[in-house]
């Protein structure tokens, strides 16, 4: 069995699992309550505690053994990262050995594997282990790819406190637009390319669809990391601090300090040379923009920063 040492994009088939219309309604009335950072996968709460869970916030899954040296590391990093992150995702270990048949209906074929669920969906997965550093920066990028997009526990919390019986109906989804699907399977699949020529389509059609920006944005934003991850390459960030005016580096490196959670430095570091290249630093600044809140204090500022250097 091998382990890659690097991040895989893969597909992975959730079969049995209900709706993700009918899961959200009923996941959108579920207080956050007692809810736990870190849980055991099993065949009673892995529909319950892991996809319908995924509606509100991102749930890691590790799928690991006790006899793999790298699935015991994962698994006390994941969990001390769990505890750290303010339930702003959920971390699963799921026991390869005492539940093979989950193991396989994840389309699982090497230990240990790690998936993101968002939504009912499996937003991205790698398999092998990897350093702290790296698993942390990997969690924060898939919190800022569905920024905005879930329920959330805290608001899950306020909703599920409302008296359902008081309106005489249950909550309602909202249709989701068929456009999205393909480019939904694509992501599935691994292909940020084809998902991100879905949005693009549709872009040209309604050149104003706020949620295609957002996702098209999410997309290429998480093709470069997952792109970076795989290269194995040197610290970017390391990289653009011993060469301040390289332009490429400096793109990778905001990258990179985005998905660390170090926004601030992202947006200053592109600052600092976009006027070496207005029109590409710009854009990209744009797009990262966008995976966060338009309220967002740090976007407000790196925005009015960017507008008073290029007019």
């Amino acid at each position: 069995m091998t382990t890659p040492d690097r991040f895989v994009a893969g597909a992975i088939d959730l079969g049995e699992v209900k709706a993700r219309a009918e899961a959200r309604a009923q996941a959108s009335r579920q207080p956050a309550g007692s809810v736990a950072p870190t849980l055991t996968i099993t065949q009673e709460n892995f529909e319950h505690d892991v996809v319908r869970r995924s509606l509100q916030v991102p749930v890691i899954v590790l799928v690991g053994t006790s006899r793999s040296e790298q699935s015991e590391q994962l698994r006390a990093d994941f969990t001390t990262l769990a505890t750290q992150a303010n339930l702003a995702w959920i971390f699963a270990y799921l026991d390869a050995d005492a539940t093979p048949e989950l193991a396989q209906m994840l389309g699982v074929t090497g230990l240990p594997t790690v998936i993101a669920l968002a939504d009912g969906r499996p937003l991205a997965d790698f398999q092998g282990g990897q350093p702290l550093e790296a698993l942390q920066q990997w969690t924060t990028a898939v919190v800022s790819a569905v920024e905005g997009k879930l329920v959330g526990l805290s608001d899950a919390a306020v909703e599920g406190s409302d008296d359902e019986g008081a309106q005489g109906a249950p909550a309602q989804s909202t249709p989701e637009d068929p456009r999205f699907e393909p480019a939904t399977e694509a992501l599935n699949n691994g292909d940020f390319d084809a998902a991100i020529a879905v949005y693009d389509s549709i872009l040209a059609q309604e050149p104003d669809n706020a949620e295609a920006k957002a996702a098209r944005d999410n997309a290429r934003f998480l093709a470069r990391i997952s792109a970076a991850m795989a290269d194995g390459e040197a610290d970017p960030i390391a990289r653009a601090d011993a060469a301040p005016g390289d332009v490429d580096l400096a793109l990778t490196a905001a990258d990179a300090e985005i998905a660390a959670g170090k926004v601030e430095q992202a947006f200053d570091r592109l600052l600092a040379v976009i006027m070496k290249d207005k029109e590409r630093v710009r854009t990209r600044m744009v797009e990262l923009f966008a995976l966060f809140d338009a309220g967002d204090p740090r976007v407000a500022d790196a925005r009015a920063r960017m507008a008073n250097a290029l007019f």
